[in-house]
């Protein structure tokens, strides 16, 4: 019966590194696609979210199935609860990625006078985010978890420093004020990137510890 039930937690783990890599992929593409102006880049994130979505159902069932015909240890526990939070975050994620593509179609079409050179700064940190969280998951990373959460506070200035340049670009001259409505939205996008990161590796600290963030 237990090894039957490792076997499965194994699996469980596989998964959820798998459902990491499609969201960093997903960012990616995103990322790719507002640089280069790429709508190509930008139709690949935003079907890449369908299989985002499959992975997050195919996740939980076998979370689900875990806790329901298993009986978990404490450790066991966490890790199970930890994953179906995760995967709330990684699929929302992959949400956000596609919704910058969307924009990012659009703004294709159009051409940019001014595009402020922090947006891809930010979407950079929070890839970066996002990659680490997936990382402390992989390697059990206490120390790294913790990194993750205190950068979260970069993001969050590099949004605020955005959206002061945006704001200022409406008020000198407001024929771009559509354009600059889009791009703080993609940056807003990626901010909570970094929350949905932020949140992963909080549930990879209650994984290793059994405590919460602010208990750890």
């Amino acid at each position: 019966m237990r090894n039957s039930f490792d076997e499965q937690l194994s699996l469980l783990n596989e998964m959820l590194v798998e459902m990491g890599s499609m969201i960093e992929k997903a960012i990616s593409f995103a990322i790719s696609a507002l640089v280069d102006q790429d709508v190509e880049k930008a139709k690949q994130a935003i079907a890449l979210d369908d299989d985002i979505d499959r992975m997050e159902k195919d996740i939980e069932a076998l979370c689900l199935r875990l806790l329901l015909h298993q009986q978990p240890v404490a450790r066991d526990l966490r890790l199970i609860s930890a994953a179906l939070k995760m995967i709330t975050d990684m699929e929302r994620i992959g949400d956000q990625a596609a919704d910058i593509s969307e924009i990012t179609e659009y703004l294709a079409q159009i051409p940019h006078d001014r595009k402020p050179e922090l947006i891809p700064k930010m979407a950079e940190a929070t890839a970066k985010m996002v990659t680490e969280s997936i990382d402390a998951f992989v390697k059990k990373d206490l120390n790294l978890a913790h990194a993750v959460i205190e950068y979260d506070d970069v993001v969050d200035d590099l949004f605020d420093e955005v959206k002061s340049t945006l704001m200022e670009m409406i008020r000198e001259d407001n024929t771009n004020g559509e354009q600059a409505i889009d791009l703080i939205m993609i940056a807003k996008y990626f901010e909570r990137i970094g929350d949905h990161a932020t949140n992963i590796a909080e549930w990879v600290v209650f994984s290793i510890t059994g405590k919460h963030w602010e208990e750890a």
